[in-house]
């Protein structure tokens, strides 16, 4: 099987790299990155078994995956993922991830590969009840980020008779790769702990939950549909747990003290709370086993050495 990677250097994507190994089928593994975040270490020191093979490009250029033949899985992790941020980069964003979409989406219909696609629960926006994939009234992007991953899964339905896919909408990812970035929840908390710093937090948000997943259960997901077979043009949930910040922080607290927290004000995060369900995917017979535990404490032994 051969298979591309695209944004091969990000958290998510790196932490496939390193993990492609153990899914057998796997023989050969086209790495691509533009390097625009200037993570270049994702690449270094790879195991021989899959082949790799990198490629410097930019997803959002037209036609910029030509020089690839036969595939057979495309892994889309290429894009502005920060969702806060989106609102000063909103023009940006939406040309970059929608072009970058709309490419890969062209390719896998001229080469007749899969494509794994990754959506964001936060598509959901705020709700008071426990949302699932089937039911458009909870869709209620409040970010150009959402907003963008709600047009990537619109234009995925229109093209679902060219091409066999699955949608993959992920809990804030939590978890350690070479490529991670600290600006999901998680992973800022746990470095503002490491650091001695205090934690922001949104003030309105401390009881409020969100969807986390661990990069282990993404991974798990990711093997199981591969060596299954399971394109069925569908949308599922992927997450780990429904936690509230508060919840975060006291799983920090059992393996960093002393913790600080700095309570402030923003235009966006502090409105949503929302519940997710992950039932639709363990139909599938997937097993949801890690632990946001043990991320946080994995996460913070990189750090634990600062004073």
């Amino acid at each position: 099987m051969k298979i591309i990677i695209t944004g091969a250097c990000g958290h998510i994507g790196s932490y496939l790299v390193s993990n492609i190994h153990k899914i057998k089928k796997v023989k050969e593994v086209i790495l691509i990155d533009n390097f625009q975040s200037n993570r270049y270490w994702p690449i270094f020191n790879l195991k021989n078994k899959p082949k790799f093979y990198f490629h410097q490009i930019d997803v959002g250029k037209i036609n910029s995956l030509d020089r690839f033949g036969k595939i057979d899985l495309v892994i889309h992790c290429a894009s502005y993922t920060n969702a806060e941020n989106s609102f000063s980069i909103k023009k940006e964003m939406f040309k970059n991830n929608i072009n970058c979409m709309k490419n890969v989406i062209n390719f896998c219909v001229q080469k007749k590969a899969k494509l794994f696609h990754l959506s964001s629960a936060s598509v959901y926006g705020k709700q008071t009840k426990v949302v699932h994939e089937d039911d458009e009234k909870f869709l209620k992007p409040q970010s150009p980020y959402a907003e963008i991953k709600l047009i990537e899964e619109k234009i995925l339905i229109k093209n679902k008779k060219k091409l066999k896919y699955m949608t993959f909408r992920l809990g804030t990812i939590a978890g350690i790769s070479k490529g991670m970035r600290f600006h999901t929840a998680i992973n800022k908390f746990c470095l503002n702990a490491g650091l001695n710093n205090k934690i922001e937090v949104y003030k309105t948000a401390y009881n409020q939950y969100r969807p986390y997943l661990s990069l282990k259960d993404l991974f798990s997901t990711f093997k199981y549909c591969i060596e299954k077979e399971i394109y069925n043009n569908d949308i599922y949930n992927v997450l780990t747990g429904n936690y509230s910040v508060k919840q975060i922080i006291d799983k920090i607290k059992k393996y960093k003290k002393p913790v600080r927290i700095k309570f402030i004000k923003t235009s966006i995060m502090n409105k949503l709370s929302y519940l997710v369900s992950n039932d639709k995917i363990k139909k599938l017979g997937i097993k949801l086993t890690a632990q946001i535990n043990t991320d946080i404490k994995e996460t913070l032994n990189l750090l634990k050495n600062k004073k």
